[in-house]
């Protein structure tokens, strides 16, 4: 479940990454009590915002040394058997994954719930729900399906979706509910954004891929599109799904040995939790007020003392 266009330079190259091409980024800390704490860095904004923070406070409250890097969600996973990789700290959901490293070859453990709700689904500007109210029921879909024909299309309706590592049921949704449409990776969160301002401002028929929490949401309200209620196990098998995407409690996974370590950084991660509101703030804060990591996360951290003293007790 890995912002705005300013952030090009961070998502450029994410999606093909292994753990060795990842980027690492030493931390101020002196790591003398701490140790090094490698943090996974997906390629969305909010998951950003999570690292940002995490990373301030580690080093600066705790004298951590923190490496970042910028990786696919399941490169991530693989980081946790090679020891390259200490923290995910924002899961959309691979069962899979956690089947292989957390029960299987047993290097991986989950940590807990990180605080943010997920919500994936598909969406339309607001000024689409105004002009075709009936457009957010899914069985209208292809009514409607010549407005959203691109030159990337095929003569369908197109679905836009983001990078074509993040989770999505898109392709088996089109197939399965027999809409007359054709899923288009755009390559980016970034570029969803991108799309949807512009799709506002110049009403402009698209539909896509998105999710919450996204601080993006705050400046375009972004209508969801009602699909096939979402029924427990109705998404069990990945090439029969035909209902909407579940609300997701995100989690934390961590490499286990790291969380046997006795670190004050184990404690930390442990302990990380806040609110989808926290986290658009300092997504806001990163993308659109192009304030780097740690000027974003010390403004946050130094707003919200005592969410932090939880954290590191």
């Amino acid at each position: 479940m890995t912002g705005a266009a300013v952030l090009a330079l961070f998502l450029s190259g994410c999606g093909g990454e292994t753990i060795e091409s990842g980027s690492d980024g030493g931390g101020s800390g002196s790591g003398e009590n701490c140790g090094t704490v490698n943090l996974a860095v997906n390629p969305w904004v909010g998951f950003e915002a999570d690292v940002a923070v995490v990373k301030y406070v580690a080093e600066e409250e705790l004298g951590c040394t923190v490496n970042t890097k910028d990786l696919t969600e399941e490169v991530s996973w693989q980081g946790f058997a090679s020891g390259e990789i200490d923290v995910i700290l924002e899961d959309w959901g691979h069962p899979e994954l956690e089947q292989q490293y957390v029960e299987d070859q047993k290097v991986a453990v989950k940590v807990g719930e990180s605080g943010n709700v997920g919500q994936i689904g598909w969406f339309v500007p607001p000024w689409m729900k105004e002009k075709y109210p009936d457009i957010t029921d899914w069985n209208n879909l292809n009514k409607y399906a010549d407005l959203f024909k691109t030159s990337e299309s095929g003569g369908k309706g197109q679905l836009l979706d983001g990078d074509p590592s993040f989770v999505t049921n898109d392709e088996a949704l089109v197939k399965n509910l027999d809409l007359n449409y054709k899923v288009v990776y755009s390559g980016s969160e970034a570029a969803l954004i991108t799309a949807f301002r512009q799709a506002e401002e110049k009403k402009e028929p698209l539909l896509g891929y998105f999710y919450s929490p996204q601080w993006f949401l705050a400046e375009v309200p972004l209508v969801k599109v009602d699909l096939p209620a979402y029924e427990e196990g109705c998404d069990a098998d990945p090439e029969k799904v035909a209902c909407d995407y579940p609300e997701t409690p995100l989690l934390k996974f961590a490499r286990k040995e790291f969380m046997d370590s006795g670190s004050p950084a184990a404690n930390l991660v442990q302990n990380f939790s806040w609110t989808n509101d926290d986290q658009n703030l300092v997504a806001k804060y990163i993308s659109e007020d192009k304030m780097d990591y740690d000027a974003a996360a010390q403004k946050w951290v130094e707003e919200n003392p005592d969410k932090v003293e939880a954290w590191i007790k």
